[in-house]
């Protein structure tokens, strides 16, 4: 049986492969769909016709098998009769009477004993609440005395936290007095002598002085600059006039022997023109 289930497995792996190996057609496209077409070399008809062949077949008559007797065995021995009259063999009263004695017995003891089951169950369940009071309280005793030791190790964490807040608060104070009083020893001698020289370099100045020499000189300066600047081209000018008028003085004079009059006029004009306001 191992062998042929073997078999058969094999069969149908090389089966399963050779279906997979086998070439297939492609998926349609989207909105088409194959339809199966004669490959074959003859061409055959087809139709939705379908053949239909008739038969008949008789079969032997069989009778239905009858029931099955009841078995009953063979009768064997003598039958033998007798008479009992009434109360010999019985009597109810008296036979029924350790029956009721032993039912009323047991029934008497199982229902004490169910007293006393229910009686220690009531017992067990008083101790057992009793027992879970006591684990309430010790419990509770418990998370009291787990709270308060929390609380003590808090409060002895954030004192010891301020301790050492206070204790860096000493140390930094100390450090800065130290710090302050070498500052100031330092700076006893630096800060005159700072201020000195940043008073010769002219850093410390009186602002309507600085307002006259960055302001006023400069301006002061720029304007008598202009005035002389005027005052010698009207020199240069007057210069080159004078010449120019003594040169045709000197040509007149040269020529005729007297002067113009005219001529005077127009250079004391000029004169009055090129002199610089006052």
């Amino acid at each position: 049986m191992q062998r042929q289930r073997e078999a058969n497995r094999r069969w149908l792996a090389r089966k399963q492969a050779r279906e997979q190996l086998a070439p297939r057609t492609p998926e349609a496209l989207e909105g088409r769909k194959h339809i199966d077409i004669q490959t074959e070399l003859y061409l055959e008809e087809l139709s939705d016709h379908i053949e239909v062949t008739n038969a008949k077949c008789q079969t032997d008559a069989v009778l239905d098998k009858p029931a099955t007797p009841l078995f009953i065995p063979a009768k064997s021995g003598k039958d033998v009769a007798t008479q009992i009259e009434e109360g010999e063999l019985f009597d109810f009263d008296r036979e029924v009477q350790p029956v009721l004695e032993v039912l009323v017995g047991k029934t008497l003891e199982q229902s004490l004993l169910e007293v006393m089951e229910e009686e220690e169950l009531a017992c067990m369940r008083a101790q057992l609440k009793a027992s879970k009071e006591l684990r309430n309280v010790e419990l509770a005793e418990v998370q009291r005395l787990e709270e308060k030791e929390r609380h003590h190790r808090e409060e002895k964490k954030r004192r010891l936290a301020q301790q050492r807040e206070v204790l860096q608060k000493e140390r930094e104070t100390v450090e800065k007095i130290a710090a302050r009083a070498y500052a100031q020893f330092y700076l006893a001698d630096l800060v005159p002598s700072c201020f000195t020289t940043l008073r010769g370099h002219g850093y410390f100045y009186d602002p309507v002085e600085r307002d006259i020499e960055t302001n006023f000189f400069p301006w002061l300066m720029a304007e008598v600059n202009n005035n002389l600047e005027r005052r010698d081209v009207a020199r240069g000018l007057l210069d080159m006039l004078i010449y120019d008028v003594t040169q045709k003085t000197s040509h007149q004079l040269s020529d005729c022997g007297t002067p113009n009059s005219t001529e005077s006029e127009k250079e004391q004009e000029v004169f009055e023109q090129l002199e610089p306001p006052k």
